[in-house]
């Protein structure tokens, strides 16, 4: 597994692979952007809702409109989000990060306003595409984040994880002490959320995932990591739960819990990188994944090919 990990991280940094299905284009990795405090702030309000959703709905059965429906601002909602079947303690778990990401969302709101809710793709179909797409090859049966605990913190591992880079890519280019402030407060409670998460996954990192057959839980957290830094195009943002010793705290270590640089510093990611991965086509500029019809906030649409129209009912309603 480590060789296989080595080999391709490696081939990763070297290729500048892109990704993107839609359209060729140069990537930037610069995230010196003509943006204000608050629009950095506003591009990061799309990964809390995705995250409020996703943990409200299988934690409690209920979506933040039945909580707070004020924050959505008139937004869609999320389609495809579900109850899931968690154990007990998972389920707490993911309830108390629930109502922190409400807790997010309030704070983001009382400070700069707010933005609408995107549409947010959170069906078992998405997921299964990013998935697969990771493994390279279709999962069977069909991935389900909502069917047991182990695929649900699968899931969870590609969300949280890139909202905290991308705060953390955000922090140098804020003015305002009160935004900083705010973002700081979001970062420590969105590291600790995905440490959790990876800390759960190591406990079971050599069970087998059966929808891929033999590929076991450390080497599919893994795959996912190589499928981000993938689209996100801009180097190694994103390691699996086990590394080879090379990419180790101080190169003394396989255990890769908290991912981390060659000065076990977090990594950032730029407002371009966020949007490539989430919308899962490599390009800040087409929509899709968990955003089919692009994020909001005014760095989102200024990246937003003017060609692309979308309409809300035409996107699945994850039912087939």
């Amino acid at each position: 597994m480590f060789k296989l990990s080595l080999v391709l991280v490696f081939l990763i940094a070297l290729s500048g692979i892109d990704a993107s299905p839609a359209k060729p284009h140069n990537p930037s990795c610069s995230g010196n952007l003509s943006a204000t405090d608050v629009d950095l702030v506003h591009l990061a309000m799309n990964m809390e809702f995705t995250e409020v959703e996703f943990f409200l709905k299988a934690s409690t059965g209920k979506g933040l409109d039945a909580f707070n429906a004020t924050l959505a601002k008139g937004g869609p909602p999320p389609i495809g989000a579900k109850k899931a079947n968690l154990d007990p303690i998972t389920n707490r778990i993911i309830e108390e990060f629930a109502y922190q990401e409400i807790g997010h969302l309030r704070a983001i709101a009382d400070m700069t306003g707010g933005i609408p809710r995107p549409l947010l793709n959170l069906t078992r179909e998405n997921f299964a595409m990013f998935m697969d797409r990771a493994v390279g090859r279709r999962s069977n049966p069909r991935f389900d984040p909502y069917a047991n605990s182990l695929n649900y913190l699968l899931a969870a591992y590609y969300i949280p994880y890139v909202g905290l880079t991308g705060y953390v890519g955000a922090i140098p280019y804020l003015v305002y002490f009160n935004i900083k402030r705010l973002v700081a407060g979001l970062l420590g409670v969105e590291s600790g959320q995905d440490g959790v998460i990876r800390t759960l996954l190591y406990e079971r990192q050599d069970e087998t995932v059966k929808e891929y057959g033999g590929v076991t839980v450390a080497e599919l957290t893994n795959e996912i990591s190589i499928l981000r830094n993938e689209l996100g195009m801009c180097g190694i943002k994103d390691e699996g739960l086990c590394v080879p010793p090379w990419l180790g705290a101080e190169n003394r270590t396989t255990s890769n819990i908290l991912s981390a640089n060659p000065y076990s510093l977090s990594y950032d990611r730029t407002p371009q990188e966020i949007l490539r991965v989430m919308y899962g086509t490599g390009n800040e500029r087409w929509p899709g994944g968990f955003w089919p019809c692009g994020a909001n906030g005014r760095i989102a649409r200024m990246f937003l090919d003017e060609r692309y129209h979308c309409n809300y009912d035409t996107c699945s309603d994850g039912k087939n």
